[in-house]
């Protein structure tokens, strides 16, 4: 999480003092808001945090899919699977083979 009293720095002076925040950022986890002209225009992160970002991101998109398919199996708007590859199969006139 952002601390707005120390994660808040213009580009100019993440430019003068990299490796000084990019150790504050390993050490707090932390990203930081980069400023040009008084405004936010950049957020920086270290490597391993983004990729616990991009994990937790993974993870809500796929609790977000399975809340959707129990809503859609309980309101009945979907079938058995071997049901629905029946009907595929006849469909499209395929033996049990796959032919």
């Amino acid at each position: 999480m952002i601390d707005l009293s120390q994660d808040i720095h213009s580009l100019s002076d993440f430019k003068r003092k990299t490796t000084e925040f990019m150790a504050r950022m390993k050490k707090s986890g932390n990203p930081l808001v980069l400023t040009i002209h008084g405004k936010a225009e950049l957020v920086v992160q270290d490597a391993a945090n983004y990729q616990r970002l991009l994990e937790l991101a993974e993870r809500g998109e796929m609790m977000e899919f399975l809340r959707e398919s129990r809503e859609d199996v309980e309101a009945g708007r979907s079938e058995p699977a071997l049901e629905a590859l029946e009907r595929l199969g006849k469909k499209h006139k395929l033996n049990q083979k796959g032919q």
